[in-house]
């Protein structure tokens, strides 16, 4: 087969193409930009496109699918020449379910949890020698892509995002799945660029859960009221299996989970996590994968990249980044880390940087979400929100809607920057928490002077 990637820089895009690649595919790609790290793993299997750029020229008949990233626009070139050429073209979801049909496939939805969820159920896998294809959309310690594809794998493994398909497929991702065994997390509305009401939103919840295999398997969360009133109206065949947070202890500054008389450590920490942890155990169970196998390859996992990630400690301050940057990711991640280190203040700073979390209406579901904190930081970046050609937002308007008079609003990332650098970090840690990068922030850098 030979496939042409249309927006191959994307970093789902990228590791599916290395992917098939390693499958044995002939590959090729096109972008008008493509950044690190997909710029350095494209290059390293000699996938990187020659130059950057569209160019009709690129499609040619020989060429047996392209691959249409949702980066790509409709009046794409590349694109067009392959509709006009009738070449079938595909979104990578369905190219996925492409290569998985014949696959029990495992998918993770949910507003939040779903990356750690998928990595927690790849680890165990790995850990106990189960041959699994996936696809994560985060790196994974031990782990050189986010998506593996093989002839030979009787699982695969995908994490369900709820976000747009391809500039022609305006489906969510996760309705194209087709799930064996399906987890849904929870359920708090997101992307309301896309979904105009929370009503619309919950409706491709239960989508997603319609589309399950006949006598499939639905694991889903009692601690989200939206998620059991979605399982509710699942159809008589699904088999329900509920998960709920389990019984643990924290310990000088470790959580431990109570298994049978015995206290079993962990790495991670957190009530969100606890309860990502639970939902990847049952997933595990009806893939045959027992209690005590789990729990012994559990203990070795260290989370998904850039989910409640350390950065830097030492005996008096940690350094934590997360995704964090809806409401409820927020207020779970921050609350995680001030119950995990109750002798130290928490310093946790976030920034606004999705469309939703960066228009007028969304900003007022912020309120109070980071009351945990001792102090609390947010920041802004007036030009990100010029870009997305959305109206501007004031200093006061972010600290109304966070509802707490001593929220720190900042505008500039280098005053941020100097600011945390004149704090006193003995006895307290720092959280930070985006989708985005603070315009740069070298998080290891920083952690670095902080402790230093």
């Amino acid at each position: 087969m030979k496939l042409h990637f249309i927006a191959i820089g994307g970093s789902a895009m990228h590791n599916l193409a290395i992917a098939l690649h390693k499958k044995g595919f002939e590959v090729s790609g096109s972008d008008d930009e493509i950044f690190e790290p997909s710029k350095g793993r494209l290059a390293n299997y000699g996938l990187l496109p020659k130059n950057e750029g569209w160019n009709e020229n690129n499609i040619t008949k020989d060429i047996d699918a392209v691959i249409l990233g949702m980066h790509a626009r409709l009046d794409n070139p590349e694109l067009i020449k392959a509709q006009q050429m009738g070449i079938k073209i595909f979104s990578y979801p369905e190219y996925l379910y492409e290569q998985s049909k014949d696959k029990i496939r495992i998918v993770i939805g949910g507003s939040h949890g779903k990356t750690t969820i998928t990595s927690m159920i790849i680890h165990v896998f790995n850990y106990l020698n189960i041959d699994c294809d996936y696809m994560v959309g985060a790196q994974l310690h031990g782990f050189e892509v986010m998506v593996k594809l093989t002839n030979e794998a009787k699982y695969m493994i995908i994490e369900g995002d709820e976000y747009l398909t391809s500039p022609i497929d305006r489906r969510p991702k996760f309705h194209l799945y087709m799930p064996d065994i399906a987890l849904l997390s929870g359920i708090a509305w997101d992307h309301i660029n896309v979904f105009p009401t929370f009503e619309n939103y919950v409706d491709q919840f239960n989508i997603f859960v319609n589309l399950i295999t006949k006598n499939g398997k639905l694991v889903y969360c009692t601690e989200d009221a939206e998620v059991v009133n979605v399982a509710k109206q699942a159809r008589k065949d699904i088999v329900l299996l509920p998960y709920a947070i389990p019984n643990h202890v924290i310990k000088d500054g470790i959580t431990y989970i109570s298994y049978k008389n015995t206290d079993i450590p962990l790495q991670i920490f957190g009530n969100h996590n606890l309860m990502n942890l639970n939902g990847a155990r049952l997933v595990c169970n009806q893939s045959g994968i027992s209690d005590d196998d789990f729990y012994k390859a559990i203990q070795t996992f260290q989370g998904a990249s850039k989910r409640l990630e350390l950065v830097k400690m030492n005996d008096f301050t940690a350094i934590y980044k997360d995704f964090a940057h809806s409401p409820s990711k927020l207020k779970a991640t921050t609350s995680a880390v001030k119950a995990q280190f109750t002798n130290r203040k928490l310093v946790a700073c976030m920034e606004l940087h999705t469309f939703s979390s960066l228009t007028h209406e969304f900003l007022l579901h912020y309120d109070s979400c980071m009351n945990e904190a001792d102090e609390a930081i947010v920041y802004f970046n007036p030009h990100t929100i010029a870009h997305k050609k959305l109206p501007p937002i004031s200093i006061e308007e972010v600290k109304n809607a966070f509802n707490r008079d001593d929220l720190k609003v900042y505008t500039d990332s280098t005053i941020l920057l100097q600011d945390l650098k004149s704090m006193n970090w003995k006895h307290k840690n720092l959280l930070m928490m985006s989708s985005g990068n603070f315009d740069g922030i070298n998080f290891n850098e920083l952690a670095n002077q902080l402790i230093n």
